[in-house]
């Protein structure tokens, strides 16, 4: 891997992170949802950060989740002939347990500024609901911009900083690439279920 190119790094995470991860048409379809309103999202980087952030977690991130925590399968893979554990082990980026504390952050982040709006005087407290939306939504964009920068500085401390720049690049960019490779999966998804339904 050390003396692999960015484009080939990249490429080799996104092709482990696809064989190993992308098995179940569900969690294609719901990674193509994710990726569509990503790229809203991204849009609205440019408009209202804090819109961006509500629309990327809300959406994208919920839907691409789901996909992993309850449609994956965790079996033995015997198309790559890895454990679960094996490829929990091995992954670049967030693995489930890191999803895991990510995501309860995300989650737990609306209760705490409920009752705390100041966030421990760390913010001016909100006045209303719309300014308590608003302030989830800077928590979750800073949250957004944090867990990137935790992971890369921990690829770079112990992989070294390519990897951890491929994967940030990687990450950047999955919604763009997850369109390209899963904008059939819905339709796959159908037909299959309508194929169970005539056998049945």
């Amino acid at each position: 891997m050390a003396n692999q190119s960015f484009g080939e790094m990249l490429k080799e995470q996104r092709w482990d992170d696809h064989r190993y991860y992308h098995h179940s048409l569900v969690n294609q379809s719901l990674h193509l949802i994710s990726a569509c309103s990503f790229v809203v999202a991204y849009v609205y980087l440019l408009i209202d950060p804090v819109v961006s952030a509500l629309i990327a977690w809300l959406v994208s991130m919920t839907s691409r989740q789901a996909g992993h925590f309850f449609f994956e399968p965790k079996d033995y893979d015997y198309v790559n002939d890895a454990s679960h554990e094996y490829k929990e082990a091995i992954k670049v980026g967030y693995n489930i347990r890191r999803k895991i504390v990510l995501m309860a952050i995300w989650a737990f982040a609306p209760i705490v500024l409920w009752f705390e709006p100041s966030l421990f005087g760390m913010i001016e407290p909100a006045n209303g609901v719309k300014e308590w939306i608003r302030d989830v939504g800077q928590f979750w964009f800073m949250l957004g911009i944090g867990g990137l920068a935790f992971r890369v500085i921990q690829l770079g401390l112990r992989d070294g900083w390519m990897t951890g720049f491929v994967w940030a690049t990687k990450i950047i960019t999955d919604p763009f690439h997850d369109i390209k490779l899963y904008h059939r999966a819905p339709i796959e998804l159908m037909r299959k279920r309508a194929a169970r339904r005539r056998k049945i």
